[in-house]
This record gives structure tokens, sequence and C-alpha cells, in this order.
């Protein structure tokens, strides 16, 4: 206790000294300060008091770099997160690896909330499918670094699962009809992935998933179909990193009169119609199908097309007509060529399927969807000016 009351004074002074100041005959003015001691006794209780806030500050020493290397793998490996928010929680948390992981899923979360508003235009579609429905939900990400992400298709995969579990009014009905996505989102969930476990709920472990890849994910849309009873019900996924999953879907039912006629023939002709959907993007069934305000759009945009060749009016309504048909084939099912086979058409396709099985066979529904359609998309304009 004498010793710390001796250092008190000089130890103080020497703190508080400036450069190319002067405190009388104890330290000099040079610009490092350094202390001129009256005795032996002051350096002593000097030496003592500085080991003694030495100890203290060693106490809080961060381990080794290969310990902490160690520590933000083990980090990362449990939770997916950015390298550096991985670093900042241990650090935050004195290397402490169960109190950073915690401190990370709650900044996590803030964070996921911040991010909620940006535009996320990439993502994935997961089905799910049994005998007579298919459920397939649109999840959205920011890029395709995080659509490749293995719990992101994991998430993903679990939500159509879950969408194919929703039971409404509507579905009783043949047909594709929406997923209420409010609804969806408040539903139980139990998850079984390594680095995601546990009961939550379906927009807790959309916010979660958001926390660990840090960009926003949101569950977009989701549809269902079903399929009338007799028939199939086929399904096409393009771009797929894994079964279920794609970038791009194609399904459709087909109904056939004869319920005891055998399903194989339509089964290989449905999963190829549903790669048809997929490449020659139809908007309608049927001729009858086209609404009257699509029809009537197009047959001004050819109208002014056709008037502006001079022609006679008798020439530009059979040019019309003749457009319109070549419309019909572009946007109408039926009428489009089988990409398969491009000397006939889809209707040609059903009718000789009809008298290989002996019973009359025709697409009752079919539903193409696309990551991202319908998103804008922004882009940034970056000017170079040269020096």
């Amino acid at each position: 206790m004498a010793l710390c009351r001796n250092a008190k004074g000089p130890l103080s002074r020497m703190l508080t000294t400036r450069p190319g100041v002067s405190y009388g005959q104890r330290y000099s003015t040079a610009a490092t300060a350094t202390p001129i001691y009256q005795s032996a006794d002051d350096k002593t209780a000097f030496r003592y008091a500085f080991g003694v806030l030495s100890r203290r500050f060693s106490s809080q020493t961060p381990p080794a770099a290969a310990v902490q290397m160690s520590l933000i793998k083990q980090l990362r490996e449990r939770t997916s997160a950015p390298i550096k928010d991985v670093k900042a929680s241990l650090v935050q948390c004195n290397w402490d690896i169960e109190a950073a992981q915690t401190d990370l899923r709650k900044r996590g979360k803030v964070l996921a909330m911040k991010k909620a508003g940006r535009v996320a235009t990439e993502g994935l579609l997961a089905l799910a499918q049994n005998e007579g429905k298919a459920a397939v939900i649109e999840l959205n990400c920011e890029t395709d670094f995080v659509a490749r992400n293995e719990i992101f298709q994991y998430l993903a995969l679990t939500l159509a699962k879950q969408a194919l579990l929703v039971e409404n009014a509507s579905q009783l009905v043949s047909g594709v009809h929406p997923v209420g996505l409010e609804s969806l989102e408040e539903l139980k969930l139990n998850l079984e992935h390594p680095k995601i476990s546990g009961d939550t709920t379906v927009q807790n472990a959309i916010t979660e998933v958001a926390a660990m890849m840090g960009e926003n994910v949101r569950l977009r849309r989701g549809f269902v179909m079903s399929v009338p009873s007799p028939g199939v019900l086929s399904t096409y996924l393009h771009t797929s990193p894994q079964p279920g999953l794609g970038r791009i879907v194609g399904l459709l039912s087909l109904e056939i009169e004869d319920g005891n006629s055998p399903l194989e023939a339509l089964q290989c002709v449905g999963s190829e119609l549903a790669v048809h959907l997929v490449a020659a993007k139809p908007l309608f069934l049927t001729k009858e199908s086209v609404s009257s305000d699509a029809l009537e759009s197009e047959r001004e945009i050819l109208k002014s097309q056709a008037e502006s060749t001079g022609k006679s009016q008798m020439a530009i309504e059979k040019m019309v007509e003749g457009r319109l048909r070549k419309y019909y084939e572009e946007v109408v099912l039926v009428e489009q060529k089988f990409v398969m086979n491009d000397t006939m058409n889809v209707k040609t396709l059903l009718s000789n399927l009809s008298k290989e099985v002996g019973s009359p066979v025709k697409i009752s529904n079919f539903f193409r969807m696309e990551v991202g359609e319908g998103i804008q998309r922004y882009r940034m304009l970056f000017t170079w000016k040269k020096t």
C-alpha cells in the first residue's frame, strides 16, 4: 500500500505529461516525455504499478490467431453467416462461441428486417406433389449465390411441402388455385436441418434464413393444381439444382373420359407437354379462351401495321386475319407447334393420343411460372469520365 501511495504522484504525472511542456526538474522537455526519477523508490514503485496494469490488460488479450480462426470456422459452420459478421460477434462476446452465436442470431434478425424492403429478383421455385395435387412456391433472394445455398434450398422445399398440405374449399375443384400466403406464413414448421432446426412458424423460418444469408428473403407466391379424375398430373422443372427445385416450372393435367384406360401413355405425353410449356410459353389453352381485350388489342396493332403498307381495305383485312392466325399459333397451347416434333401441333398430338388409348383425351389445365417474372429489376448505371 505504501508503495502504491508513493507511486501515485509520479505515475499520474507521467500519464498526464504532454510533449514539449516542462514540469520542473522531474521531467525533461523532450518529445518523448521521459520520466526523471528522484530516487530508486520512485522507480521501483512505478515498475510495480505498471506491472499491475499490464496484468489487468493482458487478462483480456484475445486468443492466438490459430484459435481465432478455429472459432470463426466453427461458428460459420453452425450458422452459415458471413465471415465478417461471425468475427464481429466473436469479438463483441470476447470469443465466447456460445454467446457469439446468440448475438449473431439477434444481430441477423435486425438486419433482416432492415433489408426486407430491398428488391429480390433471384431465387428458386420449389415443387411438391402427390397423386392428385401439386404445389409450387416461389422463394426469392437477392443473388443467385444465395439461391445455391443448401439452407435456402432446404427452406424452399419445406415450404412447398407445407403448401401441399394447405386445404381450402377452392382446391376441391380441379384447376389452378393460389395459395394464401398469410395463412401459410402462420403455419408451424418442424425443421430438421443441421444448421436450422426446431419448431417455428413459416415466417420466423424465412426471417432466420434471411439473417443467416445476409439478404432479403421472401416468400412471393404459391399455387396449387388439382387434377381431375380420371387423369394425370405432369410436371417439369427447368434449370434444376436438385429434385423439386428449378427456375422455371411447367404443370398440366390431362383428362381422359374412360377411367379404365391405361394411363402410361398419358403420363409419357404429359411429361413431354410439360417440357413444351416451359419452352413455348403459351398464354391460353384454346382460341375460345383468348380474352376479348387481348384479341382486340392485337387486332388493332396488326391493323395499324397493315395500313402502313398503303394497300386496299380488302387487302388489309386479309392481312390482319392471316396475322391473327399466326398470333394464335404463338400464344394458344393447342395451336402451337409441338416442340418435340414440329411437324404437328399440340391439337394433333392429343388426337393421336386419343386414338392410341381408345378414349378422348384433353388438357384440362396448364400452368407455367418463372422466377422473378413481373418484378421490376433495377440496374445501376455507372458513368466513366476520362481525365
